[in-house]
């Protein structure tokens, strides 16, 4: 069980008491599954995972809980209900069994479905997991559906909340149709869910954290296209923070696709710089290359070779048309080059190749415990990696000020570096220091907060991957909903 537990029960006594969620939120007989999945803390890779980098990710204790329920209506419900600092609305809808089911025939075809009513947009990252179980499995839970999304982890702050949403819907409709998926291939479908039923280009580290993270420990994740290569606690000597800035983060932003279409672009030269057999792709602006060299993937680029080699034959910037023109497309099958955008073409192409290798030491320091020495080189590695984000386009004003705070406290402080995460753009910054800091890292919070007139929210701690904590039930008792954990599920409900 972990700490939140007594939380989300609250949550769900206030839901009934005060009606938020309109109807009785569970309507079936069988006590409801649940499933937990926590948000994730990008500490070093970043967005340089759909290029093949080391990825070292933190999940943290704020997570999502979803309950789900089989019932003998012909309709799904999903009710949205976030508890915690950062709660947003309750949102509640309902779609007809038959018409989800024929929505679910296929990625594209749901894609289209919730794409075509904004006001139900946000159940893609829920109901997705039905598509996932029906074109991935053939498995269709034929039953009506009861489910309860409940999430503490705050939405646009750069933390993964869909990948917890998304983890944990999947993880509780798996076991109501009674089938068993390996934690690394949930994530990699969850990824799934979000490229092509939601419509967002992430990469697999946030879902693969979700699923598969450890507490307290960091996961090293080599996304070619995801190895687990091996979890490790951090050194405790050191502990590590989240700060949030205010600046909303979205991973389908422009800035984030534009950066990852710049670095495609970038690859498609090296590729043509090289030799390497370049073919028309299944789609305009697409190519296929087979690449023996660096096997589809620029963080395997060397950095020497880089430097030696490409730097300099890559543009600073370039526009869509021009490339499409010279070149004929991009090997991502989720990103399009647009003819008239400028893309940033070096900073995006150099970005993955260098974070690679920071990342790799950083893993390497952190295994090897850490010292004052040790602890210096890692911040020095995240203010590194902060600033590529920066040269990329990916920076803020508000990350900035935060990470120069930090620098500016400095070691006599207890801090050691900080960076922004994950998609950049706004979001969270993660911060580096003494496990005796935390009162260094609330006073960055708040004179943050007394310039910006934002309060941030501060992510401390950890919490168990959706598979590490495993699965329970919602049982009545006193009147009130408890959680228990649950031997395994029952198939009813599936065909």
């Amino acid at each position: 069980m972990t700490a939140d537990i007594e939380a989300f029960e609250r949550h769900l006594a206030e839901l009934e008491a005060t009606g938020l969620a309109g109807a009785p939120l569970f309507s079936g007989q069988a006590p409801p599954l649940l499933a937990r999945a926590p948000g994730r803390l990008d500490v070093m890779g970043g967005f340089a995972d759909y290029s093949g980098s080391l990825t070292l990710e933190l999940p943290i204790a704020e997570a999502a809980f979803v309950a789900v329920q089989a019932t003998d209506r012909e309709r799904v419900r999903i009710v949205s209900a976030g508890f915690g600092s950062d709660r947003g609305p309750v949102r509640d809808v309902a779609f007809p069994s038959l018409e989800l089911r024929r929505a679910s025939r296929s990625y594209g075809d749901a894609y289209q479905y919730f794409r075509a009513n904004t006001e139900r947009a946000w159940a893609a990252y829920v109901a997705g997991a039905l598509v996932a179980l029906r074109v991935e499995l053939g498995v269709d839970i034929a039953s009506g559906l009861d489910i309860l999304v409940a999430s503490s982890v705050p939405e646009g702050k750069g933390v993964s909340s869909s990948a917890a949403v998304e983890v944990a819907s999947f993880r509780a409709l798996t076991a109501l149709a009674g089938v068993e998926v390996d934690p690394a291939q949930a994530a990699l479908w969850c990824q799934r869910i979000e490229n092509r039923v939601v419509g967002a280009p992430c990469g697999v580290m946030d879902q693969m954290t979700s699923s598969c993270g450890s507490e307290g420990q960091l996961s090293a994740l080599l996304c070619q296209p995801a190895t687990l290569e091996n979890r490790f606690p951090i050194p405790p000597d050191l502990a590590i923070w989240g700060v949030d800035s205010g600046i909303r983060h979205q991973v389908s932003g422009a800035d984030y696709t534009q950066v990852r279409v710049a670095a495609f672009m970038g690859y498609t030269i090296i590729a043509r710089a090289l030799g390497l057999p370049i073919e028309p792709g299944p789609e305009p602006g697409q190519v296929a290359i087979r690449d023996g060299t660096f096997r589809g993937y620029l963080a395997n680029v060397s950095v020497e070779s880089f430097e030696r080699e490409h730097a300099a034959r890559l543009p600073e910037r370039l526009s869509g048309e021009d490339f499409l023109r010279e070149y004929g497309g991009i090997v991502d099958p989720i990103t399009r080059v647009i003819p008239a955008t400028s893309y940033r073409v070096r900073a995006a192409t150099a970005h993955p190749i260098y974070e690679h290798v920071r990342a790799s030491e950083f893993r390497t320091l952190m295994q090897g415990g850490s010292g004052r020495a040790g602890a210096a080189r890692l911040g020095e590695l995240m203010y590194a990696a902060h600033e590529s984000y920066g040269a990329c386009g990916l920076g803020s004003t508000g990350t900035d000020r935060l990470v120069e705070l930090v620098r500016t406290a400095g070691p006599e402080r207890g801090l050691y570096g900080a960076k922004i995460t994950g998609g950049g753009s706004g979001g969270t910054v993660a911060v580096l220091g003494a496990s005796t800091a935390a009162a260094s890292v609330a006073a960055v919070a708040l004179a943050y907060a007394r310039e910006s007139g934002h309060s941030p929210h501060l992510f401390s701690g950890s919490s168990p991957g959706a598979a590490q904590f495993g699965l329970a039930r919602l049982v009545r008792a006193e009147g009130r909903w408890r959680v228990v954990h649950s031997a395994a599920p029952s198939a009813k409900g599936a065909t």
